[in-house]
């Protein structure tokens, strides 16, 4: 698995999560979160380490498309693992 840094929506939506959560007007979780995402090409891009026990994992045009908000979390691929990273799924925008 690659680091990724190239796609400014999908590295903004993932970079941006405190805001989802400052935006839904909840607390920002302080555990990390690892973000897996596969890549129009079958890559899988990372962020956040390894071991984290919040976990989201999918496509990165479903997540796009949820932290757009073009898309609710049902509508998607992505699967979250952990309470806090299904809340972030809720709640996940690039916007206020």
């Amino acid at each position: 698995m690659a680091r990724f840094g190239g796609d400014p929506e999908i590295s903004l939506g993932v970079e941006g999560r405190a805001l989802s959560f400052y935006a839904a007007r909840l607390p920002i979780p302080e555990e990390p979160f690892r973000v897996e995402l596969t890549g129009p090409g079958g890559e899988t891009w990372t962020w956040g380490p390894e071991d984290a026990a919040q976990r989201i994992r999918g496509s990165a045009l479903d997540f796009c498309l949820r932290v757009t908000q073009r898309r609710p979390p049902d509508g998607t691929d992505l699967t979250a693992v952990g309470d806090d990273a299904r809340k972030w799924l809720e709640v996940a925008r690039v916007f206020l």
